[in-house]
């Protein structure tokens, strides 16, 4: 009679010699409403119609106001040594708003007197833009700013990092960091391609005119 030997490692330093589960991603947005990753459900963010924003510790959450119409034009994010501005707008389908709508941007700076040029960056190509500006003293300077775009499910969100965020490429990852989070609703109903996806002002918001 034959018997079987039983194993003389135990399950457990069996199972410890299988290969380790892989890394799990960092879950990074901007994200589209309809499909938020459950990772990223979880996050407090302020409701501001179109655009849903998580807080950041140091920043100020302001909203841009038509002073004519009281339209809400666009979210600022706003801290001593600089900006980041979210818009977001409808999008087709299919295709890619942002390659679209860049030159029509480096051409509007170009009519402002400024220049603008390509660049890549975490979400692809972005545009850097210099524009003349008048200063408090009467003296002239210059405002440079980073213009990301990201097209989304239908949408396009346009991110313009503003002040040292726009120049100083270390510091201004953490203000990257604020895009990920960014949640953008655009709707069911039909709307036309580039138009302004609308924002509301909540209770107690700062406007920037």
């Amino acid at each position: 009679m034959k018997f079987r030997r039983k194993s003389e490692t135990p399950a457990s330093q069996e199972a410890a010699t299988e290969e380790p589960a892989a890394p799990v991603e960092p879950v990074e947005g901007p994200f589209d409403a309809d499909a938020l990753p459950e990772a990223a459900a979880g996050v407090e963010r302020v409701d501001l119609g179109s655009l849903l924003v998580a807080p950041v510790a140091g920043r100020e959450l302001r909203l841009q106001v038509d002073e004519k119409s009281g339209v809400v034009q666009a979210v600022l994010i706003a801290a001593q040594d600089g900006a980041l501005e979210l818009r977001a707008f409808a999008a087709p389908r299919s295709g890619d708003l942002w390659s679209e709508i860049r030159p029509q941007l480096a051409a509007d700076v170009a009519r402002r007197g400024g220049q603008a040029a390509e660049r890549e960056g975490r979400w692809g190509t972005e545009l850097m833009a210099q524009l003349p500006v008048k200063l408090p003293d009467g003296s002239t300077g210059t405002q440079v700013s980073r213009i990301i775009g990201v097209n989304g499910p239908r949408w396009l969100l346009r991110a313009t990092l503003l002040g040292r965020p726009a120049v100083d490429e270390a510091y201004g990852k953490a203000w990257e960091d604020g895009i990920t989070g960014v949640v953008v609703r655009r709707g069911s109903e039909a709307k036309p391609v580039g138009e302004a996806l609308p924002l509301t002002l909540p209770p107690g918001a700062k406007k920037s005119e």
